[in-house]
């Protein structure tokens, strides 16, 4: 499946822009007449064949629609602390968006080293990561909140869960405890973790605390951990 990306969508007839249009002709070297896919990363993916192509514009003639392409039945949040180095942040995304998350937020805490996120960026390479692993919904990428700001934000979770590094008596591993078909939203702490006041905040706020195993991962690797954990407990 050759599958490409416009959130605006109508009609018989879709103009690719001029990068897909260049894209393509000129390194998928597709011709006339062929079968290609778009979607407007809200679940609904056109079966297209191309009515004309040039490097500079490429019309798609709409065949039929599937609305909520392999819809996921959960909800997963995942509010994660950017990382120092840029490109470890945006490693987090491609794979999350591989794997299978709905909203993503940077959460600022007392420990972060970055407070500054291009989301810009960041949204490309959800849109690239979507494309390449065939799927039809984009993550929402959120703009960066201070951590107390997102805490006031998350009652309408089923679960809420942040994951935290330091020995804790109770502390239960997530994947024992999530709940198969529900949203959730799990918080991931910077490079230094969070502090023990934040981790009180999320506590007062109903937040669970948890493990995501016996390694200590970076926090982009934690992020990455949370979605496959939550994903393997959506398909047993």
């Amino acid at each position: 499946m050759k599958l490409f990306y416009d959130p605006d969508i109508s009609g018989d007839y879709h103009i690719l822009n001029e990068e897909e249009s260049k894209h393509c002709s000129k390194v998928l070297r597709l011709k006339n007449n062929e079968e290609v896919f778009i979607t407007d990363g809200k679940g609904n993916l056109y079966k297209s064949v191309i009515a004309e192509i040039t490097s500079k514009k490429t019309i798609l003639k709409i065949v039929s629609t599937i609305t909520d392409f392999e819809k996921r039945d959960y909800y997963l949040h995942i509010a994660i602390a950017p990382t120092k180095n840029n490109d470890r942040i945006e490693w987090f995304v491609e794979k999350a968006t591989e794997i299978g998350v709905d909203e993503i937020t940077p959460v600022i805490c007392k420990n972060s080293e970055r407070k500054i996120i291009k989301t810009d960026r960041l949204n490309r390479i959800a849109e690239a990561a979507m494309k390449q692993s065939l799927k039809a919904y984009h993550p929402k990428i959120n703009e960066p909140l201070d951590f107390a700001m997102l805490l006031n934000q998350c009652e309408k979770y089923n679960q809420n869960f942040i994951a935290y590094c330091d020995e804790i008596s109770d502390k239960q591993y997530l994947g024992k405890i999530i709940k198969p078909k529900s949203s959730s939203i799990i918080l991931i702490g910077p490079e230094g973790d969070f502090n023990k006041e934040e981790i009180q905040m999320a506590k007062s706020t109903g937040f669970t605390i948890v493990s995501l195993g016996k390694s200590r991962l970076r926090t982009e690797t934690a992020g990455v951990v949370a979605c496959d954990i939550v994903s393997v407990v959506n398909q047993l």
